[in-house]
């Protein structure tokens, strides 16, 4: 039965202060998610809000020192051409992850945003999309 889940609203990502110019740029420049305005409250705590399409990523600052190099919780992303994406994170200077567990389902890589976050960046396989 469930609870009634309409959608996901948003995503938080935590990121140390000091890598939050670097942060900013990845999310909004690489990634291309689109700067959304935080709530007056909320400005002064740092970080930013993204939209694409209904959904948001909410980056935030740490308050305390932690390690998230070390962690494979993730966020995925889906992409319409996956060689394009990882050109595009090569340039930029972002350190590829290859996949290392293939799925059948789609084609995959990792990246590491500045504060270590994981991120999943994928494409649905042809034959999976009805092609």
């Amino acid at each position: 039965m469930g609870i009634g889940i309409t959608q996901v609203h948003h995503i938080q990502i935590f990121v140390p202060r000091e890598v939050e110019q670097e942060a900013k740029h990845f999310y909004g420049d690489v990634l291309g998610l689109e700067e959304i305005p935080k709530p007056e409250a909320w400005r002064k705590n740092g970080g930013a809000w993204y939209r694409h399409g209904p959904n948001q990523l909410h980056l935030s600052l740490l308050r305390q020192p932690e390690d998230n190099r070390g962690s494979q919780r993730h966020v995925c992303y889906m992409v319409a051409d996956l060689d394009n994406a990882e050109k595009i994170m090569r340039e930029a200077g972002v350190e590829i992850v290859p996949d290392d567990r293939p799925f059948d389902q789609w084609t995959r890589f990792y990246v590491r945003d500045p504060g270590g976050n994981f991120i999943e960046i994928a494409q649905m396989n042809a034959e999976k999309r009805g092609s």
